[in-house]
């Protein structure tokens, strides 16, 4: 069963909690609650990169396949985003390694008008991911 839900965002701070409501609404509709807390972290860390380097209008698209939720974060902005290093008392820079550690898999795609950040929470088998300090503190490392 596949089902689309999309959503334009502003680039400003207001869009993130935006985002993780609409997403957070979503997947209760689609009966996928289980999932929610990492969802809504993770979109919370790719919008959050989007308005704060993209500065364009933001698409988010939230997408359920059979066996996964894809949730893709859409900007006009070329630029992709890479993975820092950062010292142990910096307050940003995290996003990407928290996706790495708590997504299935996550890319970006370039396109005709800028990229798309994506990630994937497979929705079959193991239990999802948990937020734990391990999590959290591997995104530092």
């Amino acid at each position: 069963m596949r089902r689309i839900a999309e959503f334009q965002l502003t680039p400003t701070a207001r869009s993130v909690p935006q985002a993780r409501r609409y997403v957070l609404d979503t997947l209760r509709d689609w009966e996928l609650d289980r999932f929610a807390d990492v969802a809504a972290l993770l979109t919370s860390e790719v919008v959050t990169n989007a308005v704060l380097h993209a500065r364009t209008t933001i698409t988010l698209t939230i997408e359920r396949e059979d066996d996964a939720v894809r949730i893709c974060v859409g900007d006009a902005s070329p630029v992709t985003p890479a993975m820092r290093h950062h010292s142990d008392t910096a307050t940003t820079g995290r996003g990407l390694r928290l996706i790495d550690n708590l997504a299935d898999t996550w890319d970006v795609e370039g396109n005709a008008t800028g990229k798309t950040v994506w990630f994937r929470l497979a929705t079959e088998g193991d239990a999802p991911p948990s937020i734990g300090r391990e999590q959290l503190e591997g995104a530092g490392a």
